[in-house]
């Protein structure tokens, strides 16, 4: 995603992209917290916040000048969310999003291909709201 005069930090690109969900993903991970409940997945609403926060749902892990890494680790997957804000030079800047993700077992394994259809809407709608006033 390329911004034009917005003087981002990565801090700052990650909560304006994943510190507020659109109403259609927040009704979506409702609706998939109810589905992984009988599995006891995490559903972001029981998790411990780190010292160091969290960005909507998700805990953040550290920071570093140009890019922030956040995720959860459970029973099923560990999954990372990097931001990454690079300068461009005359005032725009280049916001990227990276998602890695360990699978554990089968059951891990079977959610990531349940959900990676979904994520390739979400991700992309989730970084238009850093353009969004």
């Amino acid at each position: 995603l390329i911004t034009q005069g917005l003087s981002l930090t990565a801090l700052g690109a990650a909560e304006r992209a994943l510190g507020r969900m659109p109403p259609w993903v927040g009704r979506l991970m409702a609706l998939r917290n109810l589905a992984v409940k009988p599995f006891r997945l995490k559903t972001g609403l029981e998790t411990t916040v780190l010292p160091s926060g969290r960005i909507g749902i998700f805990p953040l892990i550290s920071q570093f000048p140009g890019k922030v890494v956040l995720g959860l680790d459970d029973r099923h997957l560990d999954f990372r969310v990097l931001v990454e804000v690079r300068d461009l030079g005359t005032g725009r800047q280049e916001v990227a999003a990276t998602t890695i993700v360990k699978t554990h077992n089968w059951l891990g394994r079977a959610y990531l291909a349940i959900i990676m259809p979904f994520h390739r809407i979400i991700v992309p709608a989730m970084l238009a709201q850093i353009l969004a006033k």
